[in-house]
């Protein structure tokens, strides 16, 4: 029986984590998984430790309110791999908190793969010396990250992006609206703030306010908001009753991805779900909203004028940002109706978020699992 440890650190990560061991289980029936996973990754057979949520902050505040907890939470996962050590570890994302972690395990001799690299191309770049010391393979997601790593003398390959291996080319948009109910003629605009409770608190009333702009122009518009958890629904339904309108807003249990692919454009916080939309290749306006002192910190570590993956993948603003102040109803209800009226930009996009696709399909799971094998002989 061979052990491996992996630790994922939200939704997206948990996604990759199990479509990771479907493919090592392929290969090698005998091999069990413990440390943190979601429920997908608990579905393929992981040993979750700890809940995934307890991982899932973003911001440098929100770190910090839960940092003596997250450091409580790591050295006990420690203790735990140095007493029952693994043939292997593998961190899916989440790199503040698996880094450390890799580099302990590293040390005592103990393997480490780091699966999503950081994005050091975005942010914090001098952080390629310390993943050096934690990590003896770093498997990229994206074709512009090797060189950087080759660079600084990690070993690493391009894998490609699952995503890109799972949604077909060509988008089933009758297929999507079939399975919600909604008319094929309907005009659906998806709006995706965030899956963390402090992210849809960040959105809640932006996406609001932009829905009723939206609607006043067209009001044969329907907004569908995919919401994953009791409290993010509750969070978002306080914010349609604050307004006190009966705007045509349908929030949804899940079905993100139903909701996008159904979607005419799609109004998204900055985050793996762009990615997702590009895949769908939809029209999209990325925004994102955090406390001010976390994106005054953050915004001084920018090396590219850009933040969402649509954009950074193409090299060029292919769809709109507007982030922090930027990010007001007026700013968003206008930047999507420009996109939805303009049919030479949906030519345009649909053909970028195409090549990017092509680009990205390397039949992700099976490379990283081989990669994995190959320091399990």
């Amino acid at each position: 029986m061979l052990r491996i440890g992996i630790v994922a650190g939200e939704a997206s990560g948990d996604l990759l984590g199990s479509h990771l061991m479907q493919a090592l289980k392929l290969k090698r029936p005998d091999i069990e998984f413990v440390g943190i996973a979601g429920p997908k990754m608990m579905a393929e057979g992981a040993l979750s430790l700890f809940p995934i949520e307890r991982l899932s902050v973003r911001g440098y505040i929100e770190v910090i309110k839960h940092l003596f907890g997250l450091l409580r939470l790591r050295r006990k996962l420690l203790k735990y791999y140095l007493k029952n050590c693994p043939d292997l570890f593998i961190g899916v994302d989440a790199p503040d908190f698996n880094f450390w972690l890799e580099k302990k395990l590293k040390k005592k001799g103990i393997k480490t793969i780091h699966y999503v690299s950081p994005s050091i191309w975005a942010w914090r770049k001098n952080r390629v010396n310390k993943i050096k010391n934690a990590v003896s393979h770093m498997l990229a997601l994206f074709p512009f990250e090797p060189a950087l790593y080759e660079k600084a003398g990690i070993a690493v390959t391009y894998v490609g992006h699952p995503l890109a291996d799972i949604l077909p080319i060509v988008p089933d948009v009758a297929g999507a609206r079939e399975i919600l109910k909604l008319k094929a003629s309907a005009m659906v605009v998806a709006m995706l703030p965030g899956s963390r409770q402090s992210e849809v608190a960040q959105h809640a009333e932006l996406f609001v306010k932009t829905a009723k702009l939206i609607y006043a122009e067209y009001p044969e518009a329907l907004f569908l908001v995919p919401l994953i958890t009791r409290e993010t629904r509750q969070i978002f339904e306080l914010a349609i009753f604050h307004e006190s309108e009966s705007l045509p807003i349908q929030i949804l249990f899940g079905h993100a991805h139903d909701a996008m692919e159904a979607a005419d454009v799609v109004i998204v916080a900055s985050g793996t779900a762009t990615l997702e939309a590009a895949l769908l290749k939809k029209p999209m306006v990325i925004t994102y909203r955090m406390p001010n002192l976390s994106w005054q910190l953050l915004k001084r570590m920018r090396l590219q004028p850009y933040v969402g993956l649509p954009n950074i993948l193409a090299g060029k603003f292919v769809v709109p940002e507007l982030l922090q102040d930027d990010s007001t109803p007026e700013k968003l209800a206008e930047a999507t109706i420009k996109l939805i009226s303009d049919s030479v930009s949906l030519a345009e996009i649909k053909d970028e978020f195409t090549k990017i696709h092509y680009a990205l399909n390397q039949d992700t799971a099976e490379k990283a699992a081989n990669v994995i094998l190959a320091y399990l002989k």
